[in-house]
C-alpha cells in the first residue's frame, strides 16, 4: 500500500509541537509505560492502523514487554497474562476507542474500575492518550500510511 501523501503531521510543523506536548503530558501522569503500550496496541488493533499496531508491537517490545502478551492482547479478557489494572485500562481503551458501538459509550462500570486502579491524575492520561492513539489512528488510516517495510 502507498500512503495518498506525507504524514499530515509532519508536513505541518505546529501539528508536531502539539502532539510532542500531548505525548509529554500523557506520558507524565504516572500511568505505567507498558500499560499506556497496551492501552496504543489495543487501539490502534481495533482501527486497523497497520503502521500504529507495528510501531505499538515494536514500542512494547523495547520496553520489555513479551511475546506472549503481546500475541494475547486482542483477547486480553481470555487469557490471564494482564493485571487487574491493565485489564480495567484496556476495557475504558476499547470503550472509547469504539463510541459509535453503543448508547452509553463509556458505562460507568468500565469507569469505575479503571478510577479504582487509577487517580484521577493517571485517568486524565490514560483518556489523554487514548485519544492521541486514536487521533494518529484516524490519520494513518485516512492517508493510508503503511507500516514500514524495513525495519532490518
Amino acid at each position: 500500500m502507498k500512503a495518498r501523501i506525507e504524514n499530515p503531521a509532519m508536513l505541518l510543523p505546529d501539528a508536531v509541537k502539539a502532539i510532542n506536548l500531548l505525548y509529554k503530558a500523557a506520558h507524565s501522569a504516572g500511568v505505567p509505560g507498558s500499560t499506556l503500550e497496551l492501552v496504543h496496541l489495543r487501539a490502534s488493533q481495533i482501527n486497523g492502523c497497520s503502521a500504529c499496531v507495528d510501531a505499538g508491537a515494536r514500542g512494547a517490545r523495547k520496553a520489555g514487554e513479551t511475546e506472549e502478551r503481546l500475541f494475547a492482547l486482542a483477547a486480553w479478557r481470555e487469557t490471564p497474562y494482564f493485571t487487574e489494572a491493565e485489564r480495567a485500562a484496556l476495557a475504558l481503551a476499547e470503550a472509547g476507542t469504539r463510541l459509535a458501538d453503543q448508547s452509553d459509550p463509556v458505562p460507568d462500570e468500565i469507569w469505575d474500575e479503571a478510577a479504582r486502579h487509577f487517580d484521577d491524575k493517571q485517568l486524565a492520561g490514560l483518556v489523554l492518550w487514548l485519544a492521541t492513539t486514536n487521533f494518529f489512528n484516524r490519520i494513518n488510516a485516512t492517508t493510508r500510511q503503511p507500516a514500514p517495510q524495513n525495519w532490518g
